[in-house]
Formats: structure tokens, sequence, C-alpha cells
């Protein structure tokens, strides 16, 4: 498969696909190792051991021998767990919003503030995939839930959309906001250079300086993009839905959460394999910088709560945000391996903790499971 950026050269390989970062004269699939005369070419099945997240010599094309099992059952998972947002009766949530009464200003706030983010972050999450990410890992298992969850991302803009629609809000406004609102803007601010950096089309990994720059991008687009920045907007939307108010919309930022969830966790399972296979790239100096990107995350999702909740509402107010994500970012820096950075942060939302991590649960509203399978995963036993 040829990059968009690369020369098609050599109509000998026809019917070969070349993979990225393959040699311009070595087509996938094929080994340099001579035969008896010295003089050709032979070809060698893909081997297991021969795989590499980034960086591989093996053809992308060919998904099997599986390596990277849990990206591929990562991939089955959500496959199983597809939804649509028009699934999701919007009806309470139109008659609540145009009741007057029905919400107070800082409520309403709250939800114009959330759809104005959401909906271009997960426009950034998608491209960051299909014109970045993607073209960098060399496991065509872990390719193939790069795809899935491309996917998903724009489900949830679709989803951040139809409640718009559904609303009667304001397009110009909601979909501007990033440029408009300042803590939106930050956070995207923030991003946006990492998302650059591996969309960039003359950007190649394959020295340690390269690579690293991949692994950073990938920590704060798991860890920092989908593990941290969505929280403060999933928490209070989904305490809307726990209040009983805009049911629709909160059961469609649960389904998200889940998704979003699973996301984090193949980012994170994705850096540690790159870890394993380049433990050169994990410096000090190096988990010291992400350590840093941790904290600048941190204040600025803390702007973000105190500019969508400058008072008190839903029982909830913007200092418990900030315990909150210090929890957050221990956990993520945990997870891939680097120490605390706030000793002694807590979860004063507990029951965040339950919606992402138990399994076939009941969502809140009772209205359908939010750990459904589609019928083709389902056992009848």
């Amino acid at each position: 498969m040829l990059r968009f950026d690369e020369d098609i050269r050599g109509a000998a390989v026809a019917g070969l696909a070349l993979r990225e970062g393959f040699p311009a004269d070595l087509p996938s699939g094929r080994v340099s190792d001579p035969v008896a005369d010295g003089s050709k070419e032979s070809f060698r099945r893909i081997r297991v051991e021969d795989k590499r997240i980034i960086n591989g010599n093996t053809d992308v094309n060919q998904l099997v021998p599986f390596k990277y099992k849990w990206a591929w059952e990562k991939y089955l998972s959500a496959c199983a767990n597809h939804w649509m947002p028009q699934e999701i009766n919007m009806s309470r949530d139109i008659a609540l919003w145009k009741d007057p009464q029905g919400l107070t200003d800082d409520e309403r706030r709250i939800i114009k503030r959330n759809l104005g983010f959401f909906v271009t972050a997960d426009s950034l999450a998608a491209n960051n995939i299909v014109l970045g990410t993607y073209r960098h890992i060399s496991a065509p298992e872990c390719r193939q839930y790069l795809l899935r969850q491309a996917f998903e991302e724009a489900i949830h803009t679709h989803a951040y959309q139809y409640i718009v629609e559904s609303l009667g809000l304001d397009e110009g406004e909601v979909f501007n906001a990033y440029q408009e609102i300042s803590s939106i803007r930050e956070k995207d601010e923030f991003l946006i250079p990492f998302i650059d950096v591996l969309t960039d089309p003359a950007f190649k990994t394959g020295t340690p300086e390269a690579d690293q720059k991949l692994l950073r991008s990938l920590i704060v687009f798991a860890c920092v993009m989908e593990g941290l920045f969505f929280y403060v907007g999933f928490t209070q939307i989904l305490a809307m839905g726990r209040q009983n108010k805009m049911t629709g919309a909160a059961e469609q930022y649960q389904y998200i959460l889940r998704d979003e969830s699973m996301h984090c966790n193949f980012g994170i399972d994705l850096i540690n394999q790159i870890k394993l296979e380049n433990p050169h790239l994990w410096t000090q100096e190096f988990r010291e910088e992400i350590q840093a990107l941790m904290k600048k995350a941190v204040e600025l999702e803390y702007r973000y709560a105190e500019d969508t909740m400058p008072r008190g509402v839903l029982g909830l107010n913007a200092p418990m945000f900030k315990e909150y994500l210090r929890y957050i970012a221990n956990r993520r820096s945990q997870q891939i391996g680097i120490d605390v950075i706030y000793a002694g942060a807590t979860n004063p939302f507990p029951w965040m903790s339950e919606m992402i991590d138990l399994k076939k649960e009941r969502n809140f509203f009772e209205t359908r499971v939010i750990e459904y399978q589609t019928g083709g995963a389902l056992s009848w036993d």
C-alpha cells in the first residue's frame, strides 16, 4: 500500500502491495535472503516474532498470524457493542429544553459548553487516527482496531450533532465554540501540535528522536485527550442524567464513555507495547516531560471546569473536579509506568468508576443495556 506522499516506482512489483516504511526496492512480504546462486530473492512467510508495533518489516496487509491478540479482541468487542445515536429517544430532552422552567441557566450553560467542546474534539480524534497514527503503526491487528476506533469517533460526532439538532440549538454558536470560548480553544491548542506531528506527510519513524515524537503524541492522544480532557464533560452530563434531567443526552454520553474508555485502554496497551519493544525510548528525561504535559493538561481541564461551572450545580462544583482530575492524572500515569504526580488524590465521583468499569450494567435510565452485543455476537447458551 503506497503512502500518498510516495512516488510510484517499479512496475515489476505489480500485484504486490508496498507497506509504509518498506525500502523502496523491497516489496512487502518478501525478504532478501538469496537462494543458492545468490542471484534471486526468496519469499518467507510472516512469523509472529517478526511483527512489531512500529518500524516493522512485515506486510501490514496480512492480519495473521496474530501477535497482539489484545488488539484483535478489543476490535471484536467494539464491533459487538455497536450503536447509533438515532436509537436513543430524545423526546424528554426536547420537552425539558423548551420548558423555560425546565433547566436553570447554569445547567443550560453546561450543556452548551459540553457540546461546544465535543462536537469538534471527536473530529480531531478521527483525523489523528486516519491521517496520522494509522500510517505509523506496522501491526495489522492494531490497525484493524484503529479503523474501528475512527468509525466510533464519527459516531460520537454524529451523536453530538444529533443532540444539537434535537434541542434546536444555534449550530453556529456550538460549532464555533472551539474558536470563541477560551477554555475550549486552549485545550485544542494544547492538542493540535501533537496531532500535527503525526499528520505531517514528511514525518517518518525509524530514529530514536522520531520514535519518541510518535510515542509522545500517542500518550497525549490516549492519556490526555481521551483519558482526561473528556471527563469533566462526561461527569457533568451524566450527573444530570442521575437527576433524571436530559436523560437522552446522558444516555448518548454513557455509550460514548464506554467507547472512549476502550479507546483509552487500547492506547495505553499500544504505548506499553512500544515501550517493551523499544526500551531505549523510555528515558528519565522523556518521563519527566510526560509528567509536565500531564500537569499542564490538568490545569487546562480544571480551567474548563471553572468556566462551565462557575457556581455549584447538580451537587457538583469546580473544586471537586480539581481533585478528580488529579486522581485521573495519577491513574493514567501509573498505567504507562510513570510515578504518581499528585500524592493522596482521591476520586470524589465513585459512581463514575462504576459506569466505566462495570460490565453488563443496565443504565440508570432503565431504557436499555449499555454493554449490549449485536445479534451475531450473542451466545444463547
